[in-house]
């Protein structure tokens, strides 16, 4: 017998900006409506004042909104841009493989709310242990 699975038809959308330590698990997250340099530079400065004055680097892909000249970079915050087309180098693509597989995959929610409180529960329940090993690369090493 073939299994039925319920459908919606449309799709709407939410983006999560992460930034995760890869040698503690420490992590801050936020769900913002849009990729454009404002959101960016929302998360931006958001992430600094998490920071509490300590010193981050923070490695991201060349997207147009992650290079624009318009961007805000907090002064407790350097950007170091990977090489174009590598994503499996960027240490956050683990996470967002791993919510994919762990919260939304083969589950139907009716509201984009219910997703991203999925999203968000399962980003809370993870452990800092499990964060770090997910987000470890070979060469973030010293």
């Amino acid at each position: 017998m073939r299994p039925t699975v319920s459908v919606k038809i449309g799709y709407d959308n939410f983006y999560a900006y992460s930034a995760v330590c890869p040698s503690t698990g420490e992590n801050f997250t936020l769900f913002l409506p849009w990729v454009n340099t404002a959101m960016m530079n929302m998360f931006l400065t958001g992430f600094g004042t998490w920071l509490e004055g300590r010193r981050c680097i923070l490695i991201m892909d060349q997207a147009g909104w992650h290079k624009s000249k318009d961007l805000q970079v907090p002064t407790n915050v350097e950007i170091v841009y990977l090489p174009a087309y590598s994503p499996e180098l960027n240490p956050v693509e683990r996470l967002w493989d791993w919510l994919k597989r762990n919260t939304i995959r083969n589950r139907f929610f009716e509201t984009l709310d219910e997703i991203m409180d999925a999203v968000a529960e399962q980003l809370r329940e993870a452990t800092l242990g499990l964060l770090k090993s997910m987000c470890a690369c070979n060469y973030l090493s010293h």
